[in-house]
């Protein structure tokens, strides 16, 4: 392999080669890996064919300051160095496949007698690997059948020759109770035991038909030698083969291995179902979706993600079929029915990605109307006459009427509009009444909106009782709105919704979206005054008598408390001790202004 990195405008430099290429922004991060028959004409066609790009593509050429190539012996290295980068890297301008969870897979253990066991975690030194299941209900449907037809150990004891021979272990219950042979103390032979591990392998790798014709000469063998105890043996385990491959789906038992690949796509996702087939039964299906990013055919896009599947089930079947052109790799024959049972394979492919794309669609609809929902709810709750698409609620903070502030929050199509918030100071009212500052800033906000000739929210929420409804409505009274805007009061006890001029309040069901979506503005305006309040008063306790002398800023302020802990101690301090810290003139400002006010004092 060759590796370089060129510029941008270098791209022209690029071999005729098979290879990888990798995109880097101006941080050196990369954001796009691709792979190529030919490195020149893929990459050039970035930079040369600019009227046929989608946004997207522009975007990403936008962002390009660097360029590194690979050249590979062929395209199907450069299909697997590529899969390995973008799952390295996570690029992201790349297709990033969404399952990314760790399914289960089956073990056949490297020992002397082999342990068959099920793990997430794949480490190839420690054995060999079937899967992975995407149920685990299927994958211990396999292991139970294996231990019904085989007598597999299932301890973990190490079962060197010399271990055996010098007695080391004992049976346990298993043996006992006829799951297991013994291997522990000798008393099953290490070629029988391999031979079963073999015929577990068969059933492993999908290759039912195989270990049935085998029990079945088995079984008449047994026959013939008038060994109906045995034969009755192998007819159990042939029932049970039979049962277990009547699960799956049979197709064609002449169709022996496939991969299905069906895809279809809407203006900004594909959707996607593979399906593995082996000896005629469909033994995996798995339907995924991705954004379309770059500008790309399909052929292409579709490569490395069948690729990723194989890899993913470790098929080794050398037949795709598919809806769609693919480019193939040497090792594979693609196929596009157009009749017989494989086309009805395509088609079940494609009945399972539109089912897949229209319940997207189908909750993506649901998501984008669930707003108009609660807010038609909210409506009909309140006997609003309009949808109350815009809603302002209030609410105010003090501690013992000190820093007395507001806030109003504001709620668009049933979420907060955070720009549209606002913060209040209480200018008129001295002392704690709640009262008087609901009815200021309630007047501040609807008298601005007036003068501005701006649009009047549908709906006025007031966080608390009857005495703050009150007090917001005699402020829309003096400005004459009173009766143009719906306006209500929610106490927090009892979640009670209060009228004007209404001595009864209203109940809400506690599980009606009505009353989340007003609790929600409640707690939001509680929230916003509180952080308002609390920024207020901290500023307030910052302020100390340095910033009452002139020339002496926020920096000196500053130097000055973290040297000498308190204003009181530099108020006693000599000028020499100041001036090592902030200079003469200003030891002198603080100096001369203490000293002024000891001596009016």
């Amino acid at each position: 392999m060759l590796k370089q990195r060129l510029s941008n405008t270098e791209y022209n430099q690029l071999p005729h080669e098979p290879g990888i290429y990798k995109f880097l922004n101006a941080a050196g991060t990369i954001i796009y890996v691709g792979k190529a028959k030919d490195l020149i004409k893929r990459v050039s066609s970035y930079f040369t064919k600019a009227a046929q790009h989608n946004r997207k593509t522009v975007k990403l050429v936008s962002e390009i300051h660097q360029i590194e190539f690979i050249i590979v012996n062929s395209e199907f290295d450069a299909l697997l160095l590529e899969n390995n980068l973008i799952k390295q890297n996570q690029p992201k301008y790349n297709i990033l496949l969404k399952d990314d969870k760790s399914f289960p897979s089956i073990c056949i253990t490297k020992e002397r007698f082999p342990r068959i066991y099920s793990t997430r975690r794949i480490d190839k030194s420690q054995g060999e690997f079937f899967g992975p299941y995407t149920s685990v209900k299927a994958m211990n449907g396999v292991l139970d059948l294996i231990r019904k037809l085989y007598k597999i150990r299932t301890c973990n004891f190490n079962l060197s020759r010399q271990n055996v021979e010098s007695k080391k272990f004992k049976i346990c219950l298993e043996c006992h109770i006829g799951n297991c042979l013994g291997p522990c103390e000798g008393l099953q032979d290490e070629q029988d035991y391999q031979n079963e591990i073999s015929h577990a392998r068969e059933i492993l790798v999908g290759k039912i038909s195989k270990v049935l014709q085998q029990y079945k000469s088995l079984m008449s063998d047994a026959s013939s030698q008038l060994n109906f105890e045995l034969a009755q043996n192998y007819k159990e385990k042939i029932d049970l083969l039979a049962k277990f491959q009547t699960k799956s789906l049979i197709v064609n038992p002449k169709l022996e291995a496939a991969d299905v690949i069906a895809i279809i796509s809407d203006d900004e996702h594909f959707y996607l179902n593979y399906m593995q087939v082996v000896e005629g039964a469909i033994k995996v299906s798995e339907t995924l979706d991705f954004k379309k990013t770059v500008e790309a055919p399909s052929h292409e896009l579709l490569q490395p993600i069948l690729f990723t599947l194989r890899n993913k089930y470790q098929s080794n079947s050398s037949e795709v079929l598919s809806n769609k052109k693919i480019d193939m790799w040497d090792e594979l024959e693609l196929t596009i029915p157009k009749i017989g049972d494989k086309k009805k394979l395509i088609d079940l492919a494609l009945k399972n990605a539109l089912f897949f794309k229209n319940e997207r669609l189908r909750k993506k609809e649901e998501a984008r109307n669930k707003p108009k929902r609660v807010l038609e709810q909210l409506k009909t709750d309140l006997s609003l006459k309009e949808l109350p698409v815009h809603i302002e609620c209030f609410d105010n903070s003090n501690i013992q009427g000190t820093h007395p502030v507001a806030s109003m929050v504001c709620f668009k199509n049933a979420k907060p509009s955070k720009r549209d918030y606002r913060k209040f100071n209480i200018k008129t009212v001295v002392g704690p009444d709640d009262f008087s500052s609901m009815k200021e800033i309630v007047g501040r906000r609807y008298g601005r909106l007036k003068s501005e000739k701006l649009p009047f929210p549908n709906l006025v929420v007031i966080d608390g009782g009857k005495g703050q409804l009150h007090a917001a409505t005699d402020a829309l009274k003096e400005l004459d709105l009173y009766g143009q805007i719906p306006i209500i009061g929610i106490a927090k006890r009892l979640e009670e919704i209060y009228y004007p001029e209404d001595s009864f309040p209203l109940h809400i069901s506690k599980k009606s979206t009505s009353l989340k979506i007003l609790q929600h503005l409640r707690d939001e305006a509680h929230r916003f005054a509180i952080n308002f309040h609390r920024d207020v008063r901290s500023k307030a306790f910052t302020v100390s008598e340095l910033d009452n002398i002139p020339g002496i800023g926020a920096e000196t302020r500053k130097a000055l408390i973290k040297q000498f802990k308190s204003t009181k101690r530099i108020s006693e301090l000599p000028k020499q001790d100041l001036e090592k810290v902030i200079g003469k003139s200003k030891a002198s400002r603080i100096v001369d202004y203490f000293k002024q006010k000891k001596e009016g004092q």
